[in-house]
């Protein structure tokens, strides 16, 4: 209940503490020598520029810049050195640099968020220094010391971005830690166990507060993603296990017909077999039946054949809709409750797993694209 109120009372400060319709960007960079400092929207697409300005000869600069509608970035350009920050709604930044370490010698004043940034920027910046010494030069060992060395830094600095992230996940300090890289690669990642709680923050503070911003939905969906590729790891490490531990390649299935013949999965060996869990009951039912009638007729008669599992409600139906079918449709009496459900691990329908000759599960689809390519190599 604390953390809900602090980042709803974060949240009313980022979007209410001004009715100005501008932001401002001031400072100092030493040492230019009449150039131009150029200040640039860092999107999600790419950078644009919004305005540029010579300083003065002591390089004093100010830019206004219409204020955004959510926090966001932007960053400083002088030729190709940048210096990127944060801006707020309601946001009066002062930064002194000097230009000949522009990127990382730099300081902020009035944006404690931006001084997070800055620490986060620094610490990578000294890591990825580390990284680039790995060169072919090095012996192995002290390739393998450099990189221990490494090792620890990149826990030391994830250990400063969480603590960071958890004290204020709606910051852009704990957006801007969940996409730093170190050679092209992001140091949180939600696809990785460890990382998730944190990407996941961020992604329920952003999208919590502000649901229409382009990073909250970019974000959201990308954890969204995260979450359902680890249940479908999960749903078929279940799935493998339960066939390593049956007798076969596969789990048998046994069930009858519309004719009440008892109809088992294991007679078909030999065959390349599409075991099809689906139902009448769906709403693309008839083209999916034409899919498959597709392949049944093109591969039938070079060793192919089809073992659709119903998993329609009603018998009656069922029975109905199967009365024409040229392969074998079996239906449980408890119909979409049978047990080959958890088996086999169907989580949605249609489901097909693709059994070749050795009576082997290969392939587990839901698109025939993947389907029929399978089965020209298989038969």
């Amino acid at each position: 209940m604390r953390k809900s109120i602090l980042l709803f009372f974060v949240a009313f400060l980022l979007f209410s503490c001004n009715q100005n319709s501008k932001f401002k960007v001031d400072g100092t960079i030493t040492n230019l020598n009449k150039q131009y400092i150029i200040l640039e929207y860092n999107g999600l697409l790419g950078a644009t520029v919004i305005d540029s300005v010579k300083p003065d000869s002591e390089g004093n600069f100010s830019f206004k810049a219409p204020r955004p509608e959510y926090p966001d970035f932007y960053r400083l350009r002088i030729g190709t050195k940048l210096l990127d920050f944060a801006v707020d709604s309601c946001e009066h930044i002062t930064i002194k640099a000097d230009y000949n370490n522009f990127s990382t010698n730099y300081s902020f004043e009035g944006s404690q968020t931006n001084n997070d940034i800055l620490k986060l920027r620094t610490s990578l910046a000294a890591i990825q220094a580390k990284v680039n010494t790995l060169t072919d030069e090095l012996s192995a060992d002290a390739r393998n010391a450099r990189l221990t060395e490494i090792e620890a830094d990149i826990e030391a600095h994830k250990a400063m971005a969480r603590k960071m992230i958890l004290q204020n996940p709606l910051s852009s300090a704990a957006y801007f830690a969940i996409y730093q890289k170190i050679n092209n690669s992001y140091l949180f990642s939600p696809y990785v166990k460890a990382d998730k709680p944190y990407s996941a923050a961020v992604a329920t503070a952003y999208n919590t507060f502000m649901p229409e911003y382009i990073r909250s939905k970019n974000l959201y969906a990308l954890v969204m993603d995260a979450i359902k590729t680890e249940r479908k790891a999960q749903n078929d490490a279940v799935w493998r296990e339960m066939v390593a531990n049956s007798s076969t390649g596969y789990i048998d299935i046994a069930l009858n017909d519309r004719t009440g013949a008892v109809r088992k999965l294991s007679e078909l060996e030999g065959k390349v077999i599409l075991i099809d869990f689906s139902a009448s009951e769906m709403e693309n039912y008839v083209a999916y039946t034409f899919e498959l009638r597709e392949l049944h007729n093109k591969y039938k008669n070079r060793g192919f054949e089809i073992y659709q599992i119903s998993l329609d409600r009603s018998k009656l139906i069922w029975e109905e809709a199967s009365a024409n079918l040229p392969w074998i449709s079996v239906r449980d009496e408890n119909g979409p409750n049978t047990s080959y459900i958890q088996s086999y691990n169907v989580q949605s329908i249609p489901t097909m797993f693709l059994m070749n000759k050795k009576g082997v599960i290969v392939t587990r689809a839901n698109d025939f694209k993947t389907v029929e390519a399978e089965i020209g190599k298989l038969l």
